[in-house]
């Protein structure tokens, strides 16, 4: 049978109309005359994974897993979306009398939510959820461009203004979403851009289920888009949650499928090649938290040679804003996932904050820097270094939950250090 053909029958329209993404999953698998375990073993999960899966449920379980089975199955990747709701802006809402996980309890998020949220008051994180939940239904009516809007939600994130940015957010998914009903190409891509800078934001404090959710949107419409950048932006959100949440075979795949993407690009332009760069930053760090050390320094030595030929400034409104002083930043972070202190800070004492044009990466070259000192139990160090940040984007510090952390530790174990009193109070953390 036709591949395409296959996908255009009465039975997968049945499917797609019943909200069944499942179905799909278990019709493509039976075509390929495939058992449960052989699916399994192609997407690294049991065969009772794949029968909870396929069972009418299945739109309620991991949605990353869901995608790698309907790929491994070849559901095209429209089918998908439209058996997941994400095709159309009518509003989608979960059966309250219909099989729920704990974590999809609107209170117990609402909880986790105000326990993690560090900055950010937590109605603006359910304000957000909210609008995860179904999708936006209603434009919010804005007469400004939206193209305008992103470059400013962009620019929030840069600067740190993590509040501000939660408060756009779920009115330009609204309005990005109203404008790629006409399935054009260009708003496609910007709607997968606004979820990948949902998922920035959300990864960023610690959100990372919520992350999974806008990452996995992000990655259907920048499929649907066609566009490479945006696929490649995606994925690399996707490998970042996945290493978050201790899944580096996972990462590793997601990254190296961008990389990939990229290169079949051929690398034509700018854009490009700094995407290309920065996959390769993003994937030498992942093998690198995986402690696969020959691996991530030969990614990283790659990543130095593709952004050799990029500016020192990167154009505004770059998708990824890549220069060769980044790069070197996240060598620094390279060298302490490996445990090779030393080697990060030879790397770092080449960097200056006049290198990098925003607030967000000024702050994080202190924070790596940091890290350094604290792995080296220099604590003064530590909060000279985290005090620069402050003053560079104090959400940098106040924000994400590791450096955070780092504080409160200084805080507890040192707090007659020179500059810990003033960091601890700059940050709220208290003894």
């Amino acid at each position: 049978m036709n591949a395409d053909l296959q996908w255009d029958t009465m039975q997968v329209r049945a499917l797609v109309t019943a909200r069944d993404p499942g179905g799909l999953i278990r019709l493509g698998r039976q075509t390929l005359r495939w058992r449960q375990a052989d699916l399994g073993a192609r997407i690294g999960c049991s065969a009772s994974t794949v029968s909870r899966l396929e069972q009418r449920g299945g739109r309620h379980t991991d949605i990353a897993l869901l995608r790698q089975a309907a790929e491994a199955v070849s559901v095209p990747t429209h089918v998908l979306a439209a058996s997941l709701g994400l095709g159309v802006t009518k509003a989608t809402r979960v059966d309250p009398q219909g099989p729920r996980r704990a974590e999809e309890d609107p209170m117990r998020r609402r909880t986790l939510l105000a326990a993690a949220g560090l900055a950010a008051p937590a109605t603006l994180f359910t304000g957000l959820n909210d609008a995860l939940a179904q999708m936006p239904e209603q434009p919010t009516g804005s007469p400004v461009p939206l193209g305008t809007r992103i470059a400013r939600a962009r620019a929030h994130f840069d600067a740190g203004r993590h509040t501000q940015l939660l408060t756009a957010l779920p009115g330009l998914l609204a309005d990005a979403h109203h404008a790629a009903r006409g399935r054009e190409e260009i708003a496609l891509a910007r709607l997968s851009a606004v979820y990948t800078l949902a998922s920035q934001l959300l990864t960023k404090q610690g959100h990372y289920d919520q992350a999974r959710t806008t990452t996995d949107r992000a990655l259907v419409y920048a499929d649907l888009s066609g566009s490479a950048i945006a696929a490649a932006a995606a994925a690399r959100e996707t490998s970042i949650i996945l290493r978050h949440q201790d899944q580096p075979a996972a990462a590793q795949r997601h990254i190296m499928a961008a990389v990939t993407r990229i290169e079949d690009t051929g690398l034509k332009t700018d854009a490009q090649a700094s995407a290309y760069a920065q996959m390769l930053c993003t994937q030498a760090y992942t093998h690198a938290v995986a402690a696969d050390r020959a691996t991530a320094l030969t990614m990283i030595r790659d990543a130095e040679r593709a952004a050799r030929s990029l500016p020192d400034q990167a154009p505004n409104g770059r998708l990824f804003p890549l220069t060769p002083a980044a790069v070197q930043l996240y060598a620094v972070g390279v060298h302490w996932a490996l445990g090779d202190a030393g080697a990060a800070l030879d790397v770092g004492r080449t960097l200056h904050p006049g290198q990098f044009r925003t607030a967000e990466r000024k702050a994080r070259l202190h924070t790596d820097i940091a890290r350094v000192w604290w792995q080296l139990r220099k604590p003064e160090q530590t909060a000279t270094a985290l005090l620069s940040a402050t003053r560079a984007s104090l959400a940098e510090v106040r924000d994400r939950p590791a450096i955070h952390n780092i504080v409160t530790q200084l805080s507890s174990r040192h707090p007659r250090t020179p500059g810990v009193p003033q960091l601890a109070a700059a940050t709220g953390v208290t003894r």
